[in-house]
């Protein structure tokens, strides 16, 4: 049940994706530096209906957590490249070539290896204030240094820069969410006495914020790439050095399970790179001629 949950999640991601995308690309030059140019997605109802289906798709991202490890469901979100495809196809004209349903189909591979021969046990449902203070220190630092590399770059480099950070912050908040709901079930007013539900907002709405400054960019593919890689990259880390999650199968299935989780990843990248490789002729043309284009 926790799996099915994760995909449902992982489908609402993606549509939600393609369709605040769609909702960007009407406003010219959604930036950080333009804080209004962010206020003004809010007039946008495609934009409006996406961000519904966010909020939708964060409910049951919370279910499948409070029913399941996280070592196994945030990789299971990477699922959400693989919606994003036929969706950005339908909504915002995207084109999809054989590397983007080559990376998919490695994706796919790569996720049922991990969860027939993975089989994370053991682990906990939260960790000591100090780990997670050098955890949110250490993200935050890193964070912190890919906005100053990405600023001045390539349209395509924002998207996938801006997507990174937002999937370190998504996949920060996601580790938050399994003590927050744990003390939800305690009581709303237990839950709201402990600082790790403030995090959780504050991580989510900053990864909230970073993506659609992604998504603005027009790329699609490398934008939900990059969050759907860094996304599960964080929390496996963070499921194993705080909640001590670990694969419990022989070495040989633990192998396998990695290996599928390294395929998956990769795909992701697969695709983001075939699309950034097939819109840089276009970024390199002299203005008059991308507009006749």
């Amino acid at each position: 049940m926790a799996s099915v949950l994760a995909l449902f999640a992982a489908f609402l991601f993606a549509l939600a994706a393609a369709l605040q995308q769609k909702g960007a690309l009407n406003l010219a030059g959604v930036s950080l530096a333009k804080p209004m140019s962010l206020v003004r997605l809010a007039g946008q109802r495609t934009w409006l209906i996406g961000t519904v289906a966010l909020l939708i798709g964060y409910a049951f991202q919370a279910a499948a957590l409070d029913r399941g490890r996280l070592a196994i469901i945030q990789p299971l979100l990477v699922t959400t490249v693989v919606f994003a495809l036929p969706l950005g196809v339908l909504l915002t004209n995207q084109h999809v070539g054989r590397r983007e349903m080559g990376g998919a189909a490695v994706i796919l591979l790569g996720l049922g290896l991990f969860a027939v021969f993975g089989d994370p046990a053991g682990g906990k449902e939260n960790a000591p204030g100090d780990e997670w203070a050098v955890a949110i220190v250490l993200f935050g630092a890193i964070c912190a240094a890919l906005l100053v590399f990405g600023r001045h770059g390539t349209s395509k480099m924002r998207a996938a820069v801006y997507g990174t950070v937002a999937g370190v912050l998504f996949g920060l908040s996601a580790s938050l969410t399994k003590p927050t709901v744990e003390f939800l079930h305690e009581g709303l007013g237990v839950m709201l006495s402990h600082w790790q539900c403030y995090v959780l907002a504050l991580a989510g709405v900053l990864g909230f914020v970073l993506q659609q400054v992604s998504l603005g960019t027009g790329h699609l593919a490398p934008s939900v790439a990059t969050v759907s890689v860094a996304n599960p990259i964080v929390s496996v880390l963070l499921g194993i050095a705080l909640f001590d999650e670990r694969l419990s199968r022989p070495t040989w299935h633990v192998l396998v399970a990695v290996l599928g989780l390294v395929l998956a990843l990769g795909g992701a990248v697969l695709i983001s790179l075939a699309s950034q490789a097939r819109a840089e002729p276009r970024e390199e043309l002299p203005e008059g001629s991308a507009a006749m284009a």
